[in-house]
């Protein structure tokens, strides 16, 4: 049975950010709302929480994690970014966009693209996301919540609860959230490629 926090939307408690902290330190997958809908995380180093998330989800090797990342600090251990696609992500966020670019020897192999070594990141607007990234130390890997035969993810804490309480040990509510995935934007051309249109409007990328 999940561990389920009740943190404010606004004003996270610290007490209860570090729980969740603890419970993906020792290897916990945890669902957490974004500033687009629930993701299912885990840490960087965490093989089984990655399987785990793609039996959940019910996809194949080829599945795109993204990294949520606290800022572009921790956002440019993790890809190469040049100057003009810098200027363009940074407009963008912190935001409901994945930006993928190509990723650096710092993300694991089982991560990134295995032909165009590439990897979705993301800084969210989201308070209590971007509290547990920054309490964390690192970017958490994150998959939306979307069911296999369910249209739309979850939107509150208590739907996720009846769907996956058994299957992950921390679940967060912080209120009701989208049930829109982030816009996908592929810029490790150097352009702008819309891969998918979600939760954030992409007409002043291109």
């Amino acid at each position: 049975m999940a561990r389920y926090l009740d943190i404010h939307p606004v004003d996270p408690q610290p007490r209860l950010i570090e729980q969740a902290v603890r419970i993906l330190r020792e290897g916990g997958l945890i669902a957490y709302p974004t500033d687009s809908c629930y993701a299912l995380g885990c840490t960087l180093d965490n093989a089984d929480g990655l399987e785990r998330i793609r039996r959940i989800r019910q996809v194949g090797q080829n599945h795109d994690f993204t990294l949520v990342c606290a800022d572009f600090a921790q956002l440019g251990q993790f890809v190469i970014i040049s100057n003009p696609v810098f200027r363009l992500v940074k407009n963008a966020t912190p935001g409901p966009y994945t930006f993928i670019l190509p990723a650096t020897k710092e993300v694991p192999r089982r991560m990134s693209h295995p032909k165009k070594k590439t990897v979705g990141v993301r800084i969210p607007e989201h308070r209590v996301a971007h509290a547990l990234v920054e309490a964390l130390g690192e970017p958490i890997v994150s998959s939306t919540l979307l069911l296999p035969g369910h249209e739309e993810p979850p939107s509150e804490g208590w739907q996720v609860q009846d769907l996956l309480d058994h299957q992950l040990e921390a679940i967060i509510d912080s209120g009701e959230v989208g049930i829109d995935p982030t816009s996908v934007v592929d810029v490790s051309s150097g352009a702008a490629e819309v891969r998918r249109e979600g939760a954030g409007d992409v007409a002043h990328l291109l």
